[in-house]
């Protein structure tokens, strides 16, 4: 990754070469209210992201009312990195392309313990050490399931040296995580915890239901909707059509580069090297690790817009789902990646007059993934969006277009 240069990759000038989708998967948007014209400004707004050569692949899936608007890809999965020679082989991203929605995957992580909680197997208001004694140790006595779910369990980091590909090893995670000791008091404070909770939460469900995580969210959700991936990891049968992982943007250094450590653990490259890692795909990593195409986390996010069913398949109640996306606490400045944010127990939330999910998207829920990932439900604009890429920028040229989408996506869907 060079130091003076914004690491993006190369962008045909006919964009159409580079997009993929089917157009019977995506209805008359006048079906459910919606302009077409208002439908190009927003894919307009896509094109305006990959142009700025920061993502070699942008998938994005839109849902309004139920209907999908938008199902397209647009670049290469493969083959098109900033360091990828001029002359390697590209292979097109297309809308069926699984991507690591990295973060994005803690909602569906805290929706499988809420699961737990609605089947009265779990309260997310006792102790963490009642189902896992061994996690007490240290001060951890009164740290809820609760806590972790809104990142206020006080171990936002694994402290000391730590080696990432130590995350291929789940058992010495947790033991790493048992033998920890808070930074603040449970409760206490709102701090990011990137992967810590992830880990715990993991463990959880194996000691409830005697399940492997993946096993578990198999049972409840992916064969229940079925679908092909969204799971943790990627079965070795399926490897070979995911997007690749880039680190591009401007190299992070200085407070930027101690920001990256802190809250992932190693530089921005080695994050990236070890997330493609096949080994990646062999482990269940709860707040970090479920591939899905966009039309898969799309349709999750739909499900929960649609209060626990979609296409006639119940998953959760829908008391279940106001438990999960209601305010967790007042907005604190997060102590980990040192910016002001609502969470609920699992959700990152949107906010008036601007949000995470673009203005005035106070009702909105969702969760970002590493770094342009961007999975989300607007209530208020009856949308569920998945917009995935697989550029890993943390600044680069790439911010205006991407505040720009946000913003059209917004504007083109009005509150009611």
């Amino acid at each position: 990754m060079k130091l003076l240069s914004s690491n993006t990759c190369r962008v045909p000038a006919d964009l159409a070469s580079v997009t993929q989708y089917n157009p019977s998967r995506e209805v008359d948007p006048a079906r459910v209210g919606v302009s077409e014209k208002a439908k190009a400004e927003v894919w307009a707004a896509v094109e305006a992201l990959y142009a700025t050569g920061i993502s070699p692949a942008v998938s994005i899936c839109l849902r309004k009312g139920g209907e999908v608007i938008l199902d397209r890809a647009i670049g290469h999965r493969i083959g098109n990195g900033p360091d990828d020679r001029p002359d390697a082989a590209r292979v097109l991203a297309q809308p069926d392309t699984p991507f690591c929605l990295f973060s994005a995957s803690k909602v569906v992580t805290a929706m499988l313990i809420h699961k737990l909680a609605e089947d009265h197997k779990l309260d997310l208001l006792a102790p963490v050490e009642h189902y896992l004694p061994a996690f007490g140790a240290n001060g951890k006595r009164h740290v809820t399931t609760a806590h972790i779910l809104s990142h206020r369990a006080g171990i936002p980091t694994v402290k000391g040296d730590f080696d990432p590909e130590t995350l291929f090893d789940t058992q010495a995670v947790v033991d790493i995580l048992y033998r920890a000791e808070p930074e603040t008091r449970s409760g206490h404070r709102a701090a990011y915890h990137a992967m810590t909770g992830g880990y715990i939460l993991g463990e959880l469900i194996r000691a409830i239901t005697g399940l492997d995580p993946r096993d578990y969210l198999a049972e409840t959700i992916q064969k229940p909707l079925g679908m092909r991936t969204f799971n943790y990891g990627l079965v070795p049968e399926l490897r070979g059509i995911e997007a690749r992982s880039y680190a591009t943007g401007f190299k992070p250094v200085g407070p930027l580069d101690w920001f990256i450590q802190n809250a992932l653990g190693d530089s921005l490259e080695r994050v990236v090297e070890v997330t493609n890692d096949e080994r990646f795909m062999d482990i269940a990593c709860p707040a970090g690790n479920i591939y899905a195409t966009a039309d898969e986390a799309c349709r999750f996010f739909e499900l929960l817009l649609r209060g626990g069913t979609l296409d006639g398949v119940r998953i959760f109640d829908p008391l279940t789902i106001r438990r999960a996306t209601i305010e967790a606490g007042k907005p604190q400045f997060d102590g980990t990646l040192m910016m002001p944010l609502r969470y609920s127990l699992g959700m990152m939330l949107g906010q008036n007059p601007v949000g995470l999910y673009g203005p005035m998207t106070g009702r909105a829920f969702g969760h970002l993934g590493f770094s342009n990932i961007f999975c989300w439900a607007d209530p208020e604009r009856d949308i569920s969006v998945a917009l995935l890429t697989s550029g890993k920028p943390v600044l680069g040229p790439h911010l205006p277009a991407l505040g720009k989408l946000l913003t059209k996506i917004s504007f083109s869907f009005p509150r009611h």
